[in-house]
């Protein structure tokens, strides 16, 4: 049975997270939106805290804890910065899970290690100008050549792209095979041939750094080939849906931060000689907010905790991250509008999370084909299966 209860160990990682939030991140926030400096620092010590391979098993240098922990702290360091929130998912879910499920000992004692411990930063690079939502159509080629593979091709909308320093990479190994025949490779920074582009000036999470990523005859070894050749597909799908919950926490700290920011000026502004969250019509809005942050945060948990009783989490992973970014997006607007004018200028935050939460309904798997995940999975359990189509 599903429980809601946290362990004292999951509120100490809240609590921990909450206040290394409020301290150390949101004091700098807006200044980093406006100029997009990455947050080396902050990011150093999240890894110090042992956020950065929050769940990469003790033995590989990392925390050991469970997916709920996970979101816990993400939550609360999204809450103060959602670019600081999507570095550390993306550090976490999408390359040391990974590493450490598909690694050799050799590749997690080279590169796990460090990136638990957040010595070392990583990127995920799956998505390609031609290879967005349909990910099956990898046009970044690898050749087998001597001793391993040489790669060329393109890569975008890569995060962390210019300062990582590990690349998770997917490429065409065997075109004939089609999605089977792709395979992920780990790549290091500096690698000849290997050259992330300018950072991209986004409308959100703009402190992240984000860019494209070519491959000009890059050389990669066969020990930095990541699970067996023509796995990548299962890999990076397997990796994503992990993910997803790794955004649904993000669309749920952006939609904490603009409710309470809501909740917080409606007491505050008066019209008509009262506090305006007097006011039915605001009464209204803040009522509607908070149901569905409440419904999106357990859905996020719901998901978390099926995740780590190893039960099937693919549906519920895609249930809260659409539910979440899609929340996270309205209660912006909302919170804006509470705000009134207030609302449009920078100081007092919501316009940014706004910004900040339109990302969530786009990246690792846009709303779209969380509809297209959600409904597989709904016939999947009914039993049904799509007739064979007929030659004419």
């Amino acid at each position: 049975m599903f429980s809601l209860e946290l362990t004292e160990e999951q509120r100490l990682i809240q609590q921990t997270a909450r206040e290394f939030a409020r301290t150390e991140i949101e004091p700098s926030s807006i200044e980093r939106d406006i100029t997009g400096e990455f947050p080396h620092e902050i990011a150093r010590k999240l890894g110090e805290l042992g956020f950065m391979g929050m769940m990469v098993s003790p033995e590989w240098g990392g925390s050991g804890l469970d997916t709920i922990s996970y979101v816990l702290a993400l939550v609360e360091i999204s809450k103060a910065d959602a670019s600081v929130g999507v570095i550390m998912s993306v550090n976490n879910s999408l390359v040391c899970w990974p590493i450490e499920t598909y690694g050799t000992h050799d590749q997690k004692e080279r590169y796990l290690r460090d990136l638990a411990a957040g010595r070392k930063l990583g990127a995920f690079c799956l998505s390609e100008p031609e290879a967005g939502s349909d990910a099956t159509r990898q046009h970044t080629l690898a050749l087998r050549g001597d001793g391993g593979w040489i790669l060329n091709g393109t890569k975008n909308w890569i995060t962390n792209g210019t300062t990582a320093d590990v690349y998770l990479v997917f490429a065409q190994t065997d075109r004939s095979k089609g999605h089977r025949g792709i395979t992920a490779f780990l790549i290091e920074r500096g690698t000849e041939g290997f050259t992330p582009g300018k950072k991209e000036d986004k409308l959100g999470i703009r402190s992240s750094d984000t860019c494209s990523i070519g491959l000009t005859n890059v050389f990669v070894p066969d020990a930095n080939v990541l699970g067996d050749i023509g796995e990548g597909f299962r890999i990076a799908m397997h990796t994503l849906n992990g993910g997803r919950i790794g955004i649904a926490a993000q669309a749920v700290g952006i939609a904490e931060a603009a409710f309470e920011a809501a909740l917080a000026y409606s007491q505050q502004r008066k019209t008509f000689g009262k506090p305006i969250c007097e006011h039915q019509a605001i009464q209204f809005k803040l009522a509607d907010m908070s149901v569905k942050l409440e419904a999106a945060r357990l859905l996020l948990l719901k998901a978390a905790w099926l995740r780590d009783r190893g039960e099937r989490y693919i549906k519920a992973a895609s249930f809260a991250k659409l539910f979440a970014s899609r929340t996270a997006v309205e209660l912006a607007l909302e919170a804006i509008q509470i705000h009134g004018g207030y609302g449009y200028v920078r100081e007092y935050k919501v316009e940014r999370y706004l910004r900040d939460a339109k990302i969530t309904e786009i990246y690792e798997g846009t709303s779209e084909i969380q509809h297209i995940i959600i409904a597989r999975e709904l016939l999947r359990e009914v039993g049904y299966t799509a007739p064979q189509a007929v030659a004419n």
